[in-house]
């Protein structure tokens, strides 16, 4: 973390200084968020970053949610968490999701055995795990994140909204009217609004679109309980198919005492709802001690409980520009989440797609609106999150038929087990490649950097900082402030001497008049502040000499000129195959990759391509 470059000051860096010149409640929003859920709060914690943006949330319930729902935390929230600023937090308190043991009856019919029991995460599939953590904990950093912005950011509680309606001509074109406690109407002006609001989404009626897709029609409870067992797995996530009274998903809580159970309840019949058949806590205990039996369940004491029936739904789009308009119009309303998709919480993907897609979306929405980028480029929101959706409604709906299927023999059973070895980089959440678009550009680069693929995240790996020798990983650089990053990573004869090829591509970032750091860069920012340049270089951290680095790797900064020391990094020796070998970068010619805000690889090139690096920005970024 960097602080005082602008001068000193004590207490905690974390919380910024207030931006005086903030805007009256009352004035127009730039952007208009609507819900408090996990897709709302990342997006407006990623907004509350830009002082020079007024955003407003709101959310219909009284006050922050207090007993979580979905509380899987993938291993790719981890990272974004770590943009965020608070993956250490969740990491102390949180439960790790190390194994996984799967439970199958007995040859006999009668009884349960272990079939197996695995590694939960693939190695090397991040350098974060898998946790449980309530969500609601989840919500209380993204809030501390935002009281601590400039803005100050709070959340406006009970206000429901009852009316969205567009002007196109006008400069707010959207108002937004919502019921308040004392019987009075509020209304809200806004450049753009974020529908955040759930499945019964009121942003998503007023763009016309519906949730598309089938019921399962299978019943499901789930519940939070501390209990005394002998059920030996109890501390492990666990899958337990049991011959006759269906299925049961144990997830162990963080606190080392509470355990989470998905219990297979029977079929909806007709038009029946999971509230029409008066589901219990007793009747959810009475059905999970007959699927674990022999085993003992003595439940005492039912912290949360919840019945569901099983349904995968999405929109056509996730926001209001028909595909017939896309040419003529920029969109300006958007939905994000369950607003947008649902589905069955066992895979554990819901608050993780949920966040993920305002993930992709903040930073594109910060971008248009400080001018950096043409409106266009909020057309590749729903592009990108609704082909993910789409991919997550037929995961999904396969997880869930084998997770209920009753099997005849051993290798029926196996299915479900092996179908989630398979998956387990999905569920990761680190499988996501987006598709070719303007800012997503797939080409010859890519044998340069195999490992580091075109559409994905970037996939770290240790490094060395070399101004300071700190072990670190490379993917903890990029944080959630809406900068683009170029990372060279040097071929292996190049140590930063004059006329090699990264003081050539220093040499042309820097005085170029069409490189994207003179071009988008506003006159008298940061060099670094829309487009930030880091470097990998093949030598030893100690053999490398810092004094002779190009200035641009040592750029001055801030009222003082202060200089930038974090932009260089040499490869960690110490633990085990460094990140040239780790992810396939050719060390002969070196690779230069294009990393998007949402940490996500947008092109890989050349070092000395500085032709196609222009005309990639070209394509949506505005002129200084």
């Amino acid at each position: 973390m960097q602080y005082h470059l602008n001068g000193f000051s004590t207490g905690d860096p974390a919380i910024a200084k207030p931006n005086v010149g903030a805007a009256d409640k009352n004035d127009p929003v730039d952007l208009l968020i609507v819900g408090c859920g996990p897709a709302g709060l990342t997006l407006a914690a990623q907004l509350s970053a830009f002082p020079d943006i007024k955003t407003r949330i709101t959310e219909r319930k009284s006050g922050p949610l207090e007993v979580g729902q979905a509380d899987g935390i993938a291993c790719r929230s981890i990272e974004m968490f770590d943009a965020f600023g608070f993956a250490e937090k969740v990491l102390k308190e949180a439960y790790w999701v190390n194994e996984v043991a799967f439970w199958r009856p007995n040859d006999s019919g009668t009884g349960l055995h272990r079939a197996d029991r695995i590694q939960d995460v693939e190695d090397d599939l991040s350098e974060m795990p898998h946790v449980i953590l309530s969500q609601a904990r989840v919500h209380d950093f993204y809030l501390d994140i935002m009281r601590n912005s400039p803005n100050r950011l709070e959340p406006d509680y009970e206000r429901e909204l009852i009316d969205l309606t567009t002007d196109p001509e006008a400069d707010y074109p959207i108002t937004a009217t919502f019921s308040c406690p004392d019987g009075t109407t509020e209304t809200i002006r806004a450049r753009y609004v974020v529908g955040c609001d759930g499945a019964r989404s009121v942003v998503r009626k007023s763009m016309g679109h519906d949730l598309k897709g089938e019921s399962a029609r299978q019943l499901w409870g789930v519940m939070d309980v501390l209990a005394v067992t002998d059920f030996p797995d109890i501390r492990l996530k666990a899958a337990i198919q049991s011959a006759d009274h269906g299925s049961v998903l144990i997830i162990p809580r963080e606190g080392g005492y509470l355990v989470r159970m998905y219990i297979e309840l029977d079929e909806l019949r007709g038009n029946e709802r999971a509230a029409d058949r008066g589901v219990t806590p007793e009747l959810l205990i009475s059905k999970a001690c007959d699927i674990l039996a022999p085993y003992q369940l003595d439940v005492k004491e039912v912290a949360w409980w919840s019945a569901y029936e099983i349904g995968q739904r999405v929109c056509d789009a996730f926001d209001n520009v028909p595909d017939a308009e896309r040419a003529e119009r920029f969109p300006n309303v958007f939905i994000a989440g369950d607003a947008c998709h649902t589905h069955s919480p066992k895979a554990g993907q819901g608050m993780n797609v949920s966040m993920a897609d305002t993930f992709n979306l903040g930073w594109k929405l910060a971008s248009v609106l400080r001018g950096q980028a043409s409106p266009a480029l909020l057309h590749t929101y729903s592009e990108e999150r609704r082909a993910k959706a789409k991919e997550l409604i037929d995961f999904d709906r396969d997880m869930a038929r084998l997770f209920s299927a009753k099997p005849k023999n051993a290798s029926e059973a196996a299915q479900f087990q092996g179908y989630f070895k398979k998956h387990g980089r999905y569920t990761a959440g680190v499988e996501t490649l987006y598709d070719p678009s303007m800012i997503t550009v797939a080409g010859d680069g890519q044998a340069l950097a195999t490992g580091l693929k075109t559409g994905m995240r970037l996939h770290s790996a240790p490094v060395i900082r070399a101004g300071d020798g700190k072990s670190m990983h490379l993917g903890h650089t990029l944080k959630a402030d809406g900068r683009w990053r170029l990372i060279a990573f040097a071929n292996d004869t190049d140590a930063g001497q004059t006329g090699a090829p990264i003081d050539g591509l220093c040499s042309y970032l820097a005085r170029a008049p069409d490189s994207p750091l003179v071009r988008y860069t506003p006159k008298g920012a940061d060099i670094d502040s829309v487009i930030d340049l880091r470097v990998v270089f093949q030598t030893n951290h100690r053999d490398l000499k810092i004094e002779t680095l190009p200035s641009l790797l040592l750029p001055t900064k801030g009222r003082y000129g202060l200089v930038d020391y974090e932009k260089v990094f040499c490869p960690d020796l110490k633990n085990g195959p460094d990140i040239f070998n780790r992810r396939g970068i050719d060390r002969k010619n070196g690779a230069l990759l294009v990393v998007r805000p949402d940490q996500f690889i947008a092109k890989v090139q050349t070092l000395s391509d500085f032709t196609g690096l222009a005309q990639f920005f070209d394509g949506f970024m505005t002129s200084a």
